[in-house]
């Protein structure tokens, strides 16, 4: 081999080398209590800049998810002290049931669709007490709701970890007069936008999943009269 060539073949080894060792990882390494299905690409979700995951969608029969290691979640809170999940432990988890095509027959059916598809309490209330542990929340568990970052309502994972956290209560909250959330109104508003063809699907889950403190704002539309009740999520 001649030294012209030895020298191509040199240097495409090492930028080869190179571009592999720059390579982002498709796997994220988890600690114990992390999800294994967290991957590097939406670790940081919509609030993170990166692609909302999709969970496994309803199920017949739900089991309890773990839920990330104890005190690795940490609050995040806007400027008016409302509260903002940890964007690397809930990033959010769209169902794969609802689509833009399938809105009709889903969030948007008459008669409803959320009460179909919600996970039990003896489900969600083991999860709830794991999920207060991952954000080092020790307030009364009765005022803190186990929330859907993306609403059912919206077309959120039913059970997907990434989808849920303790939200604690905001601060016009009154103690123990159980959960009181500003953002269950936020998420009908955006529902009726949906259902009216006013905004798309993933526009509202990625506006909601960002901040659901912006979101209205964010896709320009306002609170109606006929938005009906606020459905708790």
């Amino acid at each position: 081999m001649g030294s012209a060539v030895r020298s191509v073949v040199v240097i495409g080894a090492v930028l080869l080398a190179g571009a592999v060792g720059c390579s982002p990882s498709a796997t994220h390494k988890a600690g114990s209590g992390d999800q294994a299905v967290t991957t590097a690409s939406s670790a940081g979700g919509a609030a993170g800049g990166g692609v909302i995951p999709v969970g496994a969608g309803p199920r017949a029969s739900y089991t309890a998810q773990a839920q990330p290691t104890p005190g690795s979640c940490h609050y995040r809170y806007t400027a008016a002290k409302q509260p903002l999940p940890d964007a690397a432990c809930t990033p959010g988890a769209t169902s794969p049931a609802v689509t833009q095509a399938t809105i009709g027959s889903t969030i948007c059916k008459p008669g409803g669709y959320t009460s179909t598809i919600r996970p039990p309490v003896n489900i969600t209330g083991k999860e709830k007490a794991a999920n207060a542990a991952s954000y080092g929340y020790t307030g009364p568990m009765g005022d803190a709701e186990y929330d859907h970052l993306i609403s059912l309502q919206l077309g959120g994972d039913p059970n997907d970890p990434r989808n849920l956290w303790v939200e604690p209560p905001s601060p016009d909250h009154v103690p123990g007069k159980g959960p009181n959330n500003p953002k269950d109104a936020v998420e009908t508003h955006l529902h009726t936008a949906i259902c009216k063809n006013q905004v798309t699907l993933a526009a509202a889950q990625q506006a909601i999943a960002t901040d659901w403190t912006t979101a209205e704002a964010k896709l320009g539309i306002k609170a109606a009269a006929s938005d009906g009740p606020v459905e708790s999520d």
